[in-house]
């Protein structure tokens, strides 16, 4: 039988608590289970985004560009034709094997929403059930069952957009167990101290997929043809599942080659956050916790810039500047790039910061949130007021996607703060509210650029994005709040060894910082 906290001796607590701080090489750091299963999330969230977003360019393959509710070229607000291939919107480079729609943009907006409805209902359920079965199963199931429903949509599409609209919402309820399931794995393998950067590292394969999916999406329907873009990612989505149930671990206590040192270090570093929360969920104490909300509201916010610019910025190039779908898709994927490799510094930079505790734990979440929301709102006021300069709208849609990333070690992160123990059911709720915004932005994009397809239409749109970041500060400040009030008492809210394990002037356990407990 194992001695409690308070039974073990004062030496022990001295060996204990280094343990956290303990530099690992960078060889034998990379090398690691914890790494290894990292890595294994990255791609399978790589995947998860390959599946999501492939409609978003192949949607224009699918109508051939047509828009009956746009303007005629006679606008004079309208940019000039930049491309290099057919003028005036002609598309005879598309496979003409291929099957083509006549959908107006509202039908086409509502497509693209589809997959939000469904998202919105299953985000819940996924972290419930990553609790109870674990996210391992839970994942890797969600996985698969979108990949295999990813195969289905050329038919539905040749049914009719109905039916297609049905479909995305079913791929939508096999997604919305992902992320859940994503926080809950990591939460029992993540340490205090690495958390923002196994978290950013893993959900860098988000803005990875995308990356990959605009331009392979788009050379594929101008050479191949729009279907078997679903059916070649629906394919290798399939085959990556069976590697995801081969080679993920529920946990360290579960993996067959994992070291001791690294099982140890992991174990003892989570001793006191619990385990997996079962059937039990603290319902109450998460409907009054206000750090609870003050994550939720930020990320409804956040979501919304995200999702506007993930389902409709290849129209946006397509439609307004005029680029073809090979420059269309190489080019929307510029944003991304820069997103991929911020969400891995910024990572890495909070840490740090908080390794070497030059700031607390609230103060490098706030300061990681205010940055990834201000500039980017900057940034897309910028955007609505270069016109048709090209470079410029490139420029400044790419910083806005760079920069956001540094939300992911702000408030994203900060779900395993407040309580490991739930963190999957937690991402839940607030991820629930970000998926409203994933349901509004391109239903209201499709109503705006069916009214007109202009330059100057762009305006409104992109300058109601900004507007709730001073919401998102004011949050920002009542979170803090919340903890200082904590502080106050004189609990500490670092995650430091002090944190984590019993302090040596007590020998006492130090109470856990989570306002859900």
């Amino acid at each position: 039988m194992q001695q409690s906290t308070e039974d073990r001796p004062e030496s022990d607590h001295e060996d204990a608590a280094p343990l956290l701080n303990q530099q690992l090489s960078l060889g034998k750091g990379l090398c690691s289970a914890r790494y290894s299963l990292v890595l294994i999330l990255h791609f399978s969230l790589f995947m998860m985004y390959l599946l999501r977003v492939n409609l978003s360019i192949t949607i224009i393959a699918m109508t051939n560009g047509t828009n009956p509710g746009s303007l005629t070229n006679s606008s004079t607000d309208v940019c000039p034709n930049c491309s290099h291939t057919q003028p005036n919107g002609s598309h005879r480079a598309f496979t003409q094997g291929a099957p083509v729609y006549d959908w107006r943009a509202e039908t086409q907006g509502v497509i693209l929403s589809a997959l939000f409805y469904g998202y919105l209902f299953t985000q819940l359920l996924g972290g419930y059930w990553s609790g109870q079965f674990g996210g391992k199963l839970v994942l890797g199931y969600g996985l698969l069952s979108t990949s295999a429903l990813m195969l289905l949509v050329p038919l539905a599409a040749g049914l009719g957009a109905v039916y297609l609209i049905r479909l995305q919402a079913l791929l939508g309820m096999a997604e919305g167990v992902i992320f859940p399931a994503q926080y809950m794995l990591l939460a029992k393998w993540a340490p205090p101290l690495e958390r923002s950067r196994l978290i950013q590292l893993a959900v860098a394969g988000c803005t990875f997929g995308t990356f990959v999916t605009f331009p392979a999406a788009g050379i594929i329907c101008q050479y191949v043809g729009w279907p078997y873009v679903f059916y070649i990612f629906g394919g290798i989505g399939c085959v990556w599942c069976g590697f995801w149930f081969l080679l993920v671990y529920e946990d360290p206590a579960c993996h067959l080659h994992i070291s001791a040192g690294e099982k140890e270090y992991i174990v003892s570093s989570l001793a006191n956050q619990g385990i997996s929360h079962g059937r039990s969920l603290p319902l109450l104490a998460m409907i009054k916790s206000l750090p609870l909300w003050a994550i939720a509201v930020p990320c409804f916010c956040s979501e919304w810039l995200f999702y506007t610019l993930l389902a409709s910025m290849p129209t946006y190039m397509h439609e307004v500047l005029h680029f073809d779908i090979r420059e269309n898709g190489l080019l929307a994927a510029l944003p991304y790039i820069g997103n991929w490799l911020c969400t891995i510094v910024s990572g890495v930079l909070a840490d740090f910061l908080l390794s070497k505790q030059v700031f607390s734990i609230a103060t490098v979440r706030k300061l990681f949130s205010v940055l990834g929301m201000m500039l980017p709102a900057i940034s897309l006021v910028a955007v609505s007021y270069v016109g048709c300069d090209y470079t410029a709208a490139v420029v400044f849609l790419t910083l806005s996607m760079t920069v956001i990333s540094m939300c992911g070690a702000g408030f994203y992160t900060k779900h395993m703060d407040i309580a490991p123990r739930y963190a999957g059911f937690v991402l839940g709720v607030t991820n629930t509210l970000g998926t409203v915004s994933g349901i509004i932005a391109p239903t209201a994009v499709g109503f705006l650029t069916s009214q007109i397809n202009t330059a100057a239409t762009l305006k409104p749109e992109i300058v109601s994005w900004p507007v709730s970041p001073p919401m998102r500060n004011i949050l920002s400040h009542m979170w803090t709040f919340s903890w200082e009030q904590r502080k106050a008492k004189g609990q500490d809210v670092r995650v430091t060894p002090e944190a984590v394990y019993p302090t040596r002037d007590t020998g006492k356990e130090s109470e856990s910082p989570s306002p859900l407990t």
